[in-house]
């Protein structure tokens, strides 16, 4: 199974970006589909995660500014950015847990200028 995550790119204080992240190859029983950045010379963080029964959970400097969705099949999982700030300018990756694996994107860049 592979995550190629896309819709990373070049942004406006202010404007928006909607980032992809699908799954390739057999994926079943998904338990939490996430979204993590890592700006240069940080920790990486959780953005955002989604439960296959839809209960979501936001890191506190996106809450209200970014919604996350995932599709029925739970092999595609979205990011929806607005209002976006020079601070959320990172490397943005997608992870998918299910029982017995962890499988990690390779990661979109998402540059946010002032």
């Amino acid at each position: 199974v592979q995550l190629q995550a896309s819709g990373g790119g070049l942004a406006q204080t202010g404007g928006s970006l909607r980032l992809s992240c699908a799954a390739s190859g057999d994926i079943s029983n998904v338990i939490v589909m996430s979204w993590y950045r890592q700006a240069p010379g940080q920790e990486r963080e959780l953005v955002a995660a989604i439960t296959s029964s839809d209960s979501t959970k936001y890191g506190d400097s996106v809450k209200g500014r970014f919604t996350i969705s995932r599709n029925n099949a739970n092999d595609n999982v979205f990011l929806q950015m607005n209002n976006l700030k020079p601070e959320d300018t990172a490397v943005y990756s997608c992870r998918f847990v299910g029982g017995d694996y962890d499988y990690w994107g390779q990661g979109t860049l998402v540059t946010v200028s002032s």
